[in-house]
Formats: C-alpha cells, sequence, structure tokens
C-alpha cells in the first residue's frame, strides 16, 4: 500500500513538473512579444451599442424621474397616470431633494470604504482578508436582527438566510483559505508595485460616483413618487439592474486595464525593464474603451451570476457526503455550471488585454490552457474570488445601513427598506471597483502561470515553488478521487454480478 501511494505521489509530481517544463518551452520562444503591438480588431459590436444606446436611455429617464418632484411636487403631472380606483393619488412621499442627500451619503461612504481596503490591504492584506470573511456571517446577522426591530419581515429572513450560506459556505471552504490567502498576498503585492494601477481603480471609482449623482437623483424621484408601492419597487428594482450592469462594466474595464498591465510586467520582468513598451498603461486604457469595449460589455452581463453560482454548488458538492441522490441532482448542477463557465469566466478578461480576442473566444482559450496544463485544479481549488466578494458584500452593507438608518430616523416605513436595499447596491459596486485590482492579479497571476511558470519563478521564486507544490497536491488529490470513484464502480458491478436472478 506504502509503495503504490509513494508511486502515485511521485508520478502526480512528475506530471506537475513536466507540465511546468513543457509550458517553459512552449512559451519560452516568442512570448515576450504577446502584449506587445499586435493588430487589434473591434469584437462584440452589438453589445457594445446595446450598453451605450440602454445608459442614454437610462440617462434620460432618470433625468426626468428626478426633476418630476425636484422642488415641486408633479412637475410634469405624473400623477394622472398613478391615480387608483377612486380616482385620487396616494399621499405625497416627498420630494427629490429629501431622498438625494441620503443617498450622497451612501456615495461618500461606499467610496471611502472602497479607498480605505484598498491601501489598508497593502499594508495589512491578510489580517483585513481574514477579519472581511469572519465578519460578514456576524453582520449579517445583526443586521438581520434589526430588521426583525424594524418590523421589516421580508428584509430580516433574507439577511437570515444570507448570514447561514455564508456561514456553511465559510465552513465547506476553510481547508482552502490559507492558500487563498497567499495568492491574495501576491496580488496585492504586485498592485502595490504598481502605483499607476491603484490610480485607475481610484479614477474609475468617481467616474462611477459620478453616474451615481444622476442614477440616485432618479431613485430619489421613484421613492418619493406617488406610484403604488409595488411599482415603485419594480421601477427601483430595474433601475438596479442597471446600475449593476454599468458597474460591471466599469470593474470589468479596469479589470482588462490591469491585467493587460500586470501581463506586461511579468512578461518582460519588471516595469522598469528595456523592453517594456513605452506608455503601456495608456495603450492598454485605450484598447479597453475601445476596441475591447464591446468585449467588456458582453461578458459582464453573464460572468459574475455565474461565477457565484459556481462557488456555492462547489461549496455544496464538497460536503455532500454519501447521498447518491442528492449527489447526482448536485453533480448535474455542477456540470451544467461548468459548461457555461467554459464560455463565462473571469479570465477572458486576461485574454481580451493580452491578445485582443472576442469574449467567448478569450473564455474558451483561457479555459482550454487551463484543463490542458493542469492548472484549473488550483483555480478550482482557489477562493480568492469569493473572499473579494465577501470584502464587497461587506462594503455594501455597511453603506446600506448607514443611508437606511437615517432614513429610519426621518420616516419609519417602507422607504427605509427602498433607500437602504438601494444604497446597499451602490457601496458594493464601488468597494468593488477597489477589489478587481487585487482580482485582475489573481487572474493575471494564474494565466502566466499556465502559459510559462518561469514567468512567475522569474517574480517570486518562493511563490513559484509555492504554486508548484499546490498544484503537485491538487493533481494528486484528484488522481485518488478518480480511482475511489473508479474502485467503487467496479465494487457496485461486482455486487450486481453475483445477485441471482
Amino acid at each position: 500500500m506504502n509503495d503504490s501511494h509513494s508511486s502515485s505521489s511521485d508520478s502526480a509530481s512528475m506530471a506537475a513538473n513536466d507540465q511546468n517544463v513543457g509550458r517553459s518551452r512552449r512559451s519560452g520562444s516568442g512570448d515576450q512579444t504577446l502584449a506587445t503591438d499586435i493588430p487589434r480588431h473591434w469584437h462584440d459590436i452589438f453589445w457594445l451599442g446595446v450598453f451605450l444606446f440602454h445608459l442614454m436611455g437610462l440617462a434620460l429617464a432618470l433625468a426626468v424621474l428626478g426633476l418630476n418632484r425636484f422642488k415641486k411636487s408633479d412637475r410634469f403631472n405624473f400623477d394622472r397616470y398613478t391615480s387608483n380606483t377612486t380616482g385620487t393619488v396616494e399621499n405625497s412621499h416627498g420630494l427629490t431633494e429629501d431622498y438625494w442627500p441620503i443617498y450622497g451619503l451612501g456615495g461618500g461612504v461606499g467610496t471611502l470604504l472602497g479607498w480605505a481596503w484598498l491601501l489598508l490591504l497593502g499594508w495589512q492584506a491578510n489580517h483585513m482578508m481574514k477579519f472581511s470573511v469572519h465578519i460578514l456571517t456576524t453582520y449579517l446577522a445583526v443586521v438581520s436582527v434589526l430588521c426583525f426591530w424594524s418590523e421589516q419581515i421580508f428584509w430580516g429572513v433574507t439577511f437570515a438566510i444570507g448570514a447561514a450560506l455564508q456561514f456553511l459556505y465559510v465552513i465547506s471552504v476553510i481547508d482552502r483559505l490559507p492558500f487563498t490567502m497567499l495568492v491574495l498576498r501576491k496580488a496585492v503585492k504586485m498592485v502595490w508595485s504598481l502605483p499607476e494601477v491603484m490610480r485607475v481603480s481610484y479614477a474609475f471609482m468617481l467616474v462611477m460616483l459620478l453616474w451615481m449623482g444622476l442614477w440616485s437623483f432618479g431613485a430619489a424621484g421613484v421613492v418619493a413618487s406617488n406610484i403604488d408601492l409595488s411599482g415603485r419597487w419594480w421601477l427601483l428594482v430595474v433601475l438596479s439592474l442597471s446600475l449593476f450592469w454599468t458597474g460591471a462594466v466599469l470593474c470589468n474595464t479596469v479589470h482588462v486595464i490591469v491585467s493587460g498591465m500586470v501581463f506586461l510586467v511579468l512578461i518582460h520582468g519588471g516595469r522598469e525593464a528595456a523592453s517594456m513598451p513605452p506608455k503601456p498603461l495608456m495603450k492598454s486604457l485605450r484598447y479597453s474603451v475601445t476596441k475591447s469595449f464591446g468585449s467588456i460589455c458582453y461578458g459582464s452581463l453573464f460572468t459574475a451570476a455565474i461565477r457565484t453560482l459556481r462557488w456555492e454548488i462547489r461549496g455544496l458538492r464538497s460536503k455532500i457526503g454519501k447521498n447518491e441522490c442528492l449527489l447526482c441532482c448536485v453533480d448535474f448542477l455542477f456540470h451544467l455550471v461548468e459548461t457555461l463557465v467554459r464560455f463565462f469566466n473571469k479570465y477572458a478578461y486576461v485574454q481580451i488585454a493580452v491578445h485582443g480576442k472576442s469574449f467567448n473566444r478569450s473564455a474558451r482559450d483561457a479555459w482550454e490552457l487551463f484543463q490542458s496544463t493542469g492548472v484549473e485544479a488550483l483555480v478550482a481549488y482557489d477562493c480568492s474570488g469569493a473572499v473579494l466578494l465577501m470584502v464587497t458584500i461587506l462594503g455594501g452593507l455597511i453603506t446600506g445601513t448607514c443611508s437606511g438608518v437615517w432614513t429610519h430616523v426621518k420616516w419609519n416605513d417602507d422607504r427605509v427598506s427602498m433607500v437602504g436595499s438601494t444604497a446597499m447596491l451602490m457601496g458594493m459596486v464601488l468597494v468593488g471597483l477597489a477589489m478587481v485590482a487585487v482580482e485582475s492579479a489573481v487572474t493575471s497571476i494564474y494565466i502566466c502561470y499556465a502559459e510559462d511558470p518561469l514567468l512567475i519563478h522569474r517574480w517570486d521564486a518562493e511563490f513559484f515553488n509555492q504554486l508548484s507544490e499546490a498544484l503537485h497536491q491538487r493533481l494528486q488529490h484528484r488522481s485518488a478521487r478518480a480511482r475511489e470513484v473508479l474502485t467503487h464502480n467496479r465494487f457496485n458491478v461486482g455486487i450486481q454480478g453475483t445477485v441471482p436472478v
């Protein structure tokens, strides 16, 4: 038994080493020009048009909704369309300027949290990440209690379920957190070595804040309108979906810019290297907001939802035990999501930044690269995206709490949940814009390790050894699981063969 275990361990280690050597030989003969002046073409133009058309139409709608009750009730006489069956309108909920400052507080808190998190990560990355992972469950539970106390039953139940799911997820991936923290520390180290990358994140946060000024103006007009409760909620849901897409587009634009810069630094051996192209950040920015912008708009529609679903299913699958019926159902969902991940994944943005491909082709090429080199085993084991999402959610919760408490002091009714929930989304988008720089560094590190492990070795030899050891362990683990499944299936077939007919 020991001999066979030693043999399998050696073979997995040799396989990992062979993959490293093979990839180094493959990419060592010309990949130095990967991110330089390669021909770029426009891709996914349809989605670029859809996004810009949606943005212009929404800007007009937001201005009208806000102005309708700005300093004057029902400026455009919309109340004639919101009359109830008796011909009267509901009680006035105030004016736009009653709620706009509350949203302004939410935007300010979200921006401050985003800047603070990015700065604190550079000093105490490990402690800040651990704090976010463990405090989120507690914060969700506290907000749930506050909602029940304020007789907001729906939101109390929602946050209670969120706290339970967060707790179960952390328990299911607790053994992965040390490796995740290692990768995040190295990603933060990379981001902090590129101050221009941090300035890009700050600049895009300001751009998002300017758009949120108009968005919150319209949202405040909706909250103040005389539309019935369900109508106001539906309008806020539509506006929130639009804000989510717009925020995702800006986040992924930063992702492409930072990924291109990080890839260049790793390829050329440092930002001060003589082989570095001139003004690399400006070139990456220009490509991101022109020829690659359609691909970013397209990917932003689906990537976040598919990634979140994949994390939850992976966590559930790892703790499901021997319940074969439930395992069968979860496996079906798992393989369905894995198929979607093949065409919608965050690693596509690195390929877009480096090669200028369309989104679907970039996602497919990145995933095939991971699977052909075995690095997919590391990507699946890593939870850095989930940890950064926890930081983002925590920032949104703090923002929503600040705005919700102010609203509760002024009006103790349904407007508290309306303003609090939409302000929470604003906070999540702003904090997410800060965190995306770190996530971009993580994705670039994995792509570089798959393309040529020696790039990582040249940047940080100790980290390279840790990645290689982790890859060896994950390949060995998968090999052991495959043998276990094969043995189990053979055992079942043997039992069926001995059952008399």
